[in-house]
């Protein structure tokens, strides 16, 4: 095992936001956390200097973008990345035992998030050296790398820091707050500068299919209201398990196994993956000699311009590089009847090293980016119960621990983990099934905010709803506060 220690000497020197001296009310937490998200809302719309923003493919980086809070091109480009990514770290390393480290221990648990807050502050530094030096960022000249990199550098620090002061002062965290600020605003961003042109362009062209084409244009944001409602039906499906408190007759309670029980994180990890895959997979592009055909095989690339698009191999087949249905002057492809005539019969270029070029029908790619997204979900979410101690047998141990019990079987944490085995195991399977299919429809409907956007901020939502309720039920009767502590 490993111990934080080291960190003590490290501490005093890193850069800390106090928190309040007093406990702030429900009004003041939401008025720090409209303040922080304005301040995230300028950063977001303003770009680095040096950066090409003519050269920047927003539609291509949607998904990205929504997932780490980011927007490309500007001071936020890095976004949360650096928090996730260091917190997912210190999580499995923790929960692997690794390292050493109890969570109920003030001192430990200060270590914990002083390693957490160095850690992000580093790979922030890297990832935007990272994004300049690859060109995942076009600058307008070589000699505005390091300025530009400073600045992502600087912007993905302060993101940092607005981070802890929304869990100091605001309500919820940083991070699931800029998610959903940013797919609302892609959604809205979406309804005003795509949607509404297009109906109005559609009603312009007149003829007896008026109506119907700004209806039809109308179909991204109708799918991501229909991902929207579908998300908060299934965030609300669980099954209860009867709980009694051994020690005291007629005191009891239940033990709630939603069906989304790992929530939305295997998609992210999923989606997360296939996209690092298409960008490690770049230096690809450059193989030459024996391995050529292999590197053809695996991701086939075309040089459009100065940048490259993967275009064919087996990483094009299970990415979600589909075009947008609406408008092309958007990135997209023209309109719903034009893309799915598109996905039917367009082709795709699959390099054989045994047999040369093959043509793939892209409705195949389709199918296999479905199924491998959906898969994906599955080991990420069976992997994570695992890692982060929600597994049947550590739930066992933790009902035990409190004096619960099943009514009817003996207190024993392999009884009750026999019992829990009966569900867990399965609602994680169709759980991840489920928002992994979600999240490839929405992605190919072209809903507004992407499935994984429309999917995170469901959960962000329905979780601050529970936490306000919490609040406000707090500022009305500050005793209980007191109780729970």
């Amino acid at each position: 095992m490993v111990s934080l220690a080291f960190i003590d000497k490290i501490s005093p020197f890193i850069p800390s936001i106090k928190g309040p001296k007093n406990p702030l009310s429900l009004r003041e937490k939401m008025y720090w956390t409209g303040a922080i998200i304005l301040l995230y809302f300028v950063l977001y719309n303003t770009y680095a200097v040096g950066v090409n923003q003519q050269s920047v493919s927003q539609p291509a980086l949607q998904l990205i973008s929504i997932i780490f809070a980011a927007k490309i091109g500007s001071l936020i480009t890095v976004g949360i990345g650096p928090i996730v990514l260091s917190s997912i770290v210190l999580q499995l390393l923790s929960g692997s035992g690794i390292l050493n480290i109890d969570m109920n221990d003030m001192q430990q648990k200060s270590r914990f998030q002083a390693v957490q807050k160095l850690a992000a502050i580093a790979i922030a530094v890297i990832e935007a050296v990272v994004y300049v030096a690859t060109g995942f960022v076009p600058i307008s000249s070589p000699s505005a790398f390091l300025f530009v990199a400073a600045q992502l550098a600087v912007g993905a620090v302060i993101i940092v820091y607005l981070d802890e002061m929304m869990t100091k002062y605001g309500i919820s965290s940083g991070i699931n707050i800029f998610i959903a600020s940013g797919v609302s605003y892609a959604i809205v961003g979406g309804t005003a500068g795509v949607i509404i042109p297009e109906v109005i362009s559609a009603i312009q062209a007149g003829g007896a299919a008026a109506i119907s084409n700004a209806i039809m244009a109308f179909g991204p944001l109708i799918f991501a209201m229909l991902i929207f409602v579908v998300s908060i039906y299934f965030f609300e499906m669980k099954v209860e398990l009867p709980l009694a408190f051994e020690q005291l007759r007629g005191v009891g309670g239940r033990l709630p196994i939603p069906f989304l029980y790992v929530s939305v994180l295997p998609v992210i990890l999923a989606t997360s993956l296939i996209e690092s895959m298409t960008f490690w997979f770049r230096f690809l592009a450059g193989v030459h000699g024996s391995l050529a055909n292999l590197a053809k095989f695996i991701a086939f690339y075309q040089s459009t311009g100065t940048s490259l698009q993967l275009s064919g191999g087996i990483a094009y087949l299970i990415s979600p590089s589909f075009p947008l249905p609406y408008s092309a002057s958007y990135g997209g492809i023209g309109s719903y009847s034009t893309y799915f005539t598109y996905l039917a019969t367009h082709t795709t270029q699959l390099f054989l090293p045994w047999g040369g070029m093959v043509l793939v029908p892209e409705w195949i790619h389709v199918i296999i980016y479905t199924v491998v997204l959906m898969l994906l979900c599955v080991v990420f979410g069976k992997f994570w119960i695992e890692m982060t101690g929600q597994s049947p047998k550590n739930l066992a141990d933790q009902i035990g621990s409190m004096g619960w019990q099943i009514p009817g079987f003996r207190r024993d944490p392999r009884i009750v983990e026999n019992v829990l085995n009966r569900y867990i195991p399965t609602v994680t399977v169709l759980g991840s099934l489920f928002v992994g299919l979600l999240a490839a429809v929405a992605t190919l409907t072209g809903a507004i905010g992407t499935g994984i956007g429309i999917l995170l901020t469901v959960g962000i939502i329905y979780m601050l709803y529970q936490q306000l309720l919490q609040e406000n039920l707090y500022d009305t009767y500050p005793v209980l506060q007191k109780l729970v502590k």
